[in-house]
């Protein structure tokens, strides 16, 4: 009889644990942005909440309103978007999109093999990095990733 509870409980509590959460695909994309900047002798980037949140806000909106840009559907610029999320005024920042892709690796795999999105990711100078993922069945591209870069 004790076996037998033990068992009972032992699946009552498994049964209660809530199921495995979906992979962060954001962080995925500061890991493996930290591996690149390592390879070439940069410190690592730590998430800034108002880079994560500007980077959020306009993935979210591209998936949305089926567009891709750094121009803000509002006309808005990243730079723009970024301080009105709450990053600091007068300090460097930078911005990588990308559309289509369907992990983060083929995200950063796309970043690393463009000139522009790569002098980013490589940029020493960054100190902050904010990520943006939104997946959008109806839209063209399906799947909206940002990067936000910063100084501080």
């Amino acid at each position: 009889m004790f076996r037998t509870t033990v068992v009972v409980l032992f699946l009552s509590l498994v049964a209660a644990l809530p199921a495995t959460a979906a992979p962060d695909q954001r962080e995925d994309v500061v890991t493996l942005t930290n591996a690149e900047r390592a390879k070439a002798g940069c410190a690592p980037l730590k998430r800034h909440t108002a880079l994560d949140s500007a980077a959020q806000s306009h993935s979210t909106d591209m998936a949305a309103h089926n567009y891709f840009s750094h121009t803000g559907r509002d006309g808005s610029s990243p730079s723009q978007r970024i301080q009105r999320a709450g990053y600091p005024r007068n300090s460097g920042h930078g911005e990588n999109i990308a559309a289509g892709y369907s992990s983060a690796a083929e995200a950063m795999k796309g970043w690393m093999s463009s000139t522009g999105h790569r002098r980013n990711i490589l940029n020493c100078g960054y100190r902050s990095i904010g990520v943006g993922y939104s997946p959008a069945t109806t839209a063209r591209y399906k799947h909206y990733w940002v990067q936000n870069f910063g100084t501080v």
